[in-house]
């Protein structure tokens, strides 16, 4: 998955548990792609101070998301629900029992 998705995922996720200052400097970076200088001017910090925020939070992130796996659970789910979505569309009876074991499997990870 390409890095900055990644990291939108993960804040998705877990961006909740930072505090309002990190929010608004990792969202600036992340989300409105906006250059360390940018988000130091608005901040009124130091471009290291940015750089430094920023590392901290996505150290903070992907340790989130090691202990607790729910962005990989999201991805894993989501694309079982693309594939009971295609079956669907046209289903045979071989279709309909793929059906049952993927929404089987989706309810035994929830």
């Amino acid at each position: 998955m390409e890095d900055k998705v990644r990291l939108g995922f993960l804040y998705d996720f877990y961006g909740e548990l930072f505090d309002e200052r990190q929010k608004r400097i990792y969202e600036s970076f992340v989300i409105e792609d906006m250059s360390l200088s940018e988000i130091a001017e608005d901040e009124d910090i130091s471009r290291q101070g940015v750089h430094d925020t920023i590392k901290r939070c996505t150290r903070k992130l992907n340790m989130y998301e090691d202990k607790l796996h729910l962005v990989d659970k999201f991805i894993h789910i989501r694309d079982d629900v693309r594939a009971i979505n295609e079956l669907a569309l046209s289903a045979s009876k071989d279709d309909l029992n793929k059906i049952c074991d993927i929404s089987n499997n989706i309810l035994e990870e929830l």
